[in-house]
C-alpha cells in the first residue's frame, strides 16, 4: 500500500468512488451493489442499486459478485441508503476476480 493510500482518510477515499459501480459486502448475509451517488456521515447512498440476501441464494457472495460482474447488476432498487456501521468492505465492483 502506497503512503499516500495509508495517509488518505477513509471518507477521501469513499469520496473518490462516487460515480462508480461499487460492492457493499457487509459481516451478515447482504451484499449492495450499485452506483455510489453521495457520502455523508454515517451513510453511503447507492443509485440503480440490488439489495442481495445470499440466505435467498444457493450461491456464495464470491460467486454471486463474479456474475454481478459478468452480467451486470440486477437492479431492485431505485436507491437505498446504507448504514456505514453494517459495511464491512467497499470495493469496485469491476475489482471482483475469480
Amino acid at each position: 500500500m502506497s503512503s499516500q493510500a495509508q495517509d488518505s482518510h477513509p471518507d477521501d477515499v469513499l469520496h473518490a468512488l462516487v460515480g462508480s459501480v461499487v460492492v457493499l459486502d457487509t459481516q451478515g448475509p447482504l451484499l449492495y451493489v450499485g452506483t455510489l451517488q453521495r457520502v455523508a456521515a454515517g451513510l453511503l447512498h447507492l443509485a440503480h442499486a440490488d439489495v442481495h440476501d445470499v440466505n435467498d441464494s444457493r450461491a456464495s457472495k464470491d460467486l454471486y459478485l463474479v456474475e454481478t460482474r459478468d452480467l451486470g447488476v440486477r437492479v431492485n432498487r431505485a436507491a437505498v441508503i446504507v448504514m456505514r456501521s453494517q459495511v464491512a468492505s467497499v470495493s469496485l465492483l469491476a475489482d471482483v476476480r475469480n
